[in-house]
């Protein structure tokens, strides 16, 4: 039987707390949210300090990417905020998919209504779409790429009568992408810059080009934040709204964004100023922007922040940025390190928490690292350190050439590798993606598998790919697919219906594209201009073949991409990269020193190409330093730390010390990819726009501490070349020299040769032989180096046979024939040359065309 109490008989019992102290408090604190486990104190500081203006300043390998998540997590568990309350920005989709992949890790469920994590530019494409009306577009309006900007344009220059060779449209997109970066309207343009474009004309035409997007109804990248700041400016009802809805702003790589993106986000930041009007904000948007990064081929100079003047000040609210201004290496494309150097300025109040325990790289890369960045005078300060061994020492080689670095840095990798370790958790980092050639040949030699980070090898290049399509047909006029490669490279006005003819010819005949290109020209098929240009393409080749015989083929390359016009093509070219695809093609020449003649040259650059791997296999990478960013490598090489390559000579002369800093801060990024192996090397001699020249190190080295870093011999050979069983130096090819002199140079060459040191044994080829005669006598002091490089060398051997000639077959038919043409119509055959028909058409008059396009009648 149960008893029941009455209620008014009931004893109450005082909700219970735990005493403060107590072993039932002390045991909740103890638990605390998982997601907390495991952060070091300066972490745990990062994530629950939610209040106010933070800067987390995060060097290399500190866990930044954790604390920002982490922040995340605790904001939604704390319930400060809903997730569709919470803004947070990063540069790229990747980071923004990793970022809610681990929300989801830490939370135990998956992050659903987080409609503002992503990229500046996929936030600012929503915005603008829900209110695009303000921006004169509709809301279904198109995002172009840079091809079809590039295009809109081109179309723009014709109307205004502008010649498009002399002031090309890539090179206005660039402007113009620049301006956008800096939050510039057409009207904000500095009249200085504007003139920059077409005596003046570069402002109109920037104005003109926005008018003609909104008849489109499209908009570029740069307008996805530009039109997201003039609406803001211009609609203060609107920003309100999304300042009230943003409680917690969250910033990724704080210290690579550029003008406008410091604009846009200080707009949200600041804490509403009244209520909110009538303007409404969904819930959630439809994710239907573009949201690729923008291209970064184009290089805005920033040489002023007048726009920032016009950011507003106030209170803020909850931001956070994350960022590292060590690591801010992308100047060139229009970020400014300074947004991050001067965030306490812009956010007053603001907490700088420093996460310098590392968790990546060994004490003494660590040790090196921060000794070099510390000699820039621009950074707010901050020295990594480890919990974890010492580990080896940073090492420094010094090498010959770029040649011997080149084996010195294959022979350590193939060590490495016999020592177990995998060939993925190895990288090389160059500072300019030319260098990279020497370190793929010489992988191909060694049978190491490689991969390219960051863009296409060095052979698969387009001008590189362009270049040697011009050296095969040369070297054989039946390579069709080489010749409709270029045979329109640069433009000459033979378009798809001229290669259609071609094929058609060659189809029937049965010979070469080239044979048919030579046999139309001789015909009226083609209109006048067509085959003005078929006819001088053909004749060029016929030069080119004959000038072989008689032309070293490292000369002949080099003639050939002169007198083709496409190395003018990419001077001309005013795109970011036009640069670097003129120094490709200067090494690739280069390149071809090392072999006897353009056919050995060509096999084995088919070898080179013939090579595959997928991403899957164990393999080197190979990447410039830029590329690297965000990755990190047990053993990283990093070749070419030569003044002139490393500090870039030519951003020393564009930007002066702001660029010095900006090489620094590269030199910063590439030490601590690395984990437990850094190793710096230089040389003594690198080929420099086309010719050798003797370097001296990068100042960077001495900016290294001694204490860290050892200086180390290389593998690759002896440092004067050919007497350390490593191969030759590039000297040991000249056979003679006509005269002497008492240089040390000299000096050494002649008791090397005295030793037996040469290739040869010092004798014949790779030997230094008095021999009358070998260099034309000269007025000059020293010998004529020039007259070596004009010493020709016949050809090994001469194989082959005639594919096909025009006049050597008899035509089918005969004079007076009665035929038909499809374009020219019925005719009379008058006269016959070989397979060339001279016909009287009756309405077209006298044509010569090949018999293969006509049938009887």
């Amino acid at each position: 039987m149960i008893r029941m109490t009455e209620p008014s008989k009931i004893t109450s019992v005082p909700d219970h707390q735990p005493a403060a102290g107590g072993i039932a408090a002390r045991a909740r604190a103890s638990v605390g949210p998982k997601y907390l486990t495991g952060l070091n104190p300066e972490q745990r500081e990062a994530v629950e300090t939610l209040d106010g203006p933070v800067l987390v300043l995060a060097g290399a390998g500190t866990g930044k990417t954790r604390v920002l998540t982490t922040r995340i997590a605790h904001i939604l568990s704390q319930g400060r905020a809903r997730p569709a309350e919470i803004l947070s920005v990063t540069f790229t989709n990747k980071a923004a998919r990793e970022m809610k992949h681990r929300l989801g890790q830490m939370l135990g469920h998956a992050v659903e209504g987080m409609p503002w994590l992503g990229t500046f530019h996929s936030i600012g494409g929503r915005i603008l779409r829900f209110h695009a009306e303000l921006a004169q577009l509709k809301s279904n309006f198109t995002v172009l790429d840079v091809d079809d900007q590039v295009r809109l344009l081109k179309q723009l220059l014709q109307a205004e009568n502008i010649d498009d060779k002399r002031w090309p449209a890539r090179m206005l997109a660039g402007l113009i992408d620049g301006w956008k970066n800096r939050g510039l309207m057409p009207s904000q343009v500095p009249s200085g810059e504007a003139a920059m474009f077409a005596n003046g004309k570069g402002g109109k035409l920037y104005a003109s080009y926005q008018e003609r997007l909104k008849i489109l109804n499209a908009a570029d990248f740069g307008d996805l934040l530009l039109e997201n700041i003039r609406i803001f400016r211009e609609h203060p009802d609107i920003l309100r709204q999304y300042q009230q809805r943003f409680k917690f702003i969250l910033v990724d790589e704080y210290q690579d964004t550029n003008v406008a993106q410091y604009l846009w986000l200080r707009l949200l930041s600041q804490a509403p100023s009244k209520p909110a009007a009538q303007a409404v904000i969904p819930e959630r948007l439809e994710d239907n922007c573009e949201s690729d990064e923008p291209d970064a081929s184009h290089q805005p100079e920033m040489t002023e922040r007048a726009a920032i003047a016009a950011a507003p000040s106030g209170p803020t609210k909850n931001i956070c940025c994350v960022g590292d201004d060590d690591q801010s290496i992308y100047g060139w494309r229009g970020a400014e390190v300074d947004n991050i150097l001067r965030f306490d300025h812009d956010f007053p109040g603001a907490k700088v928490i420093r996460l310098e325990r590392n968790y990546r790289s060994t004490g003494h890369i660590l040790a090196a690292a921060s000794h070099l960045i510390a000699h820039n005078e621009g950074r707010l300060g901050k020295t990594l350190r480890t919990e974890d061994h010492d580990g080896e020492k940073v090492t420094v080689t010094g090498s010959w050439d770029s040649e011997e670095e080149a084996r010195g840095i294959g022979e350590e990798i193939e060590q490495i590798q016999r020592q177990g370790e995998k060939l993925n958790e190895i990288a090389i980092l160059v500072r300019a993606s030319y260098q990279m050639r020497e370190f793929e040949d010489r992988f191909v030699t060694l049978g190491l598998p490689y991969r390219v980070i960051g863009g296409p090898r060095f052979y698969e290049r387009a001008e590189i790919r362009d270049a040697l399509a011009y050296l095969r047909v040369i070297n054989s006029p039946a390579d069709d697919l080489a010749f409709e490669r270029i045979v329109n490279v640069p433009k000459r006005g033979l378009g798809d219906a001229t290669i259609q003819m071609l094929h058609d010819h060659a189809r029937k005949r049965r010979i070469p594209l080239f044979e048919a290109a030579r046999a139309v020209i001789e015909t009226d098929e083609l209109k006048p201009k067509a085959r003005g240009s078929l006819r001088d393409v053909v004749a060029q080749f016929d030069r080119w073949r004959a000038q072989r015989e008689v032309t070293a083929h490292t000369d002949l390359a080099q003639i050939v991409l002169d007198e083709s016009g496409y190395t003018e093509m990419w001077q001309k070219d005013r795109s970011a990269d036009a640069a670097g695809r003129l120094e490709n093609l200067k090494e690739l020449v280069r390149s071809m020193e090392e072999f006897e003649n353009l056919q050995g040259f060509l096999e084995h650059i088919s070898l080179v190409m013939d090579r595959e791997g997928g991403a899957e296999d164990d393999a080197v990478s190979l990447m410039t330093l830029h590329s690297a960013k965000g990755l990190e490598f047990d053993n990283v090489f990093l070749p070419g730390w030569e003044e002139g390559l490393f500090p870039s000579q030519r951003t020393l002369d564009e930007q002066g010390r702001a660029g010095l800093e900006e090489e620094r801060r590269l030199g910063h990024v590439g030490l601590t990819r690395a984990r437990r192996r850094a190793m710096i090397y230089f040389a003594t001699n690198r080929r420099i726009h086309g010719t050798w020249s003797t370097t001296i190190p990068s100042r960077f080295l001495d900016e290294l501490p001694a204490a860290n870093v050892e200086i180390t011999e290389s593998k690759g050979g002896s440092a004067w070349g050919g007497t350390g069983g490593y191969g030759a130096s590039r000297f040991d090819d000249m056979e003679a020299f006509g005269s002497t002199y008492s240089t040390p140079g000299w000096q050494r060459a002649q008791a090397n040769r005295n030793r037996g040191g040469g290739r040869n044994g010092g004798g014949g080829r790779g030997g230094f032989e008095e021999e009358a005669g070998s260099f034309s006598s000269s007025s000059s002091p020293g010998p004529d180096f020039g007259s070596f490089s004009s010493r020709r060398r016949g050809p090994l051997t001469i194989e082959g046979e005639l594919v096909a000639k025009s006049t050597g077959t008899t035509s089918e038919f005969s004079v007076s024939d009665r035929v038909f043409h499809q374009k020219f119509g019925y005719g009379r055959v008058t006269k016959i040359d070989g397979n060339k028909l001279t016909i009287a058409f009756d309405k077209a008059g006298e044509k010569k065309v090949v018999d293969s396009f006509v049938q009887r009648a």
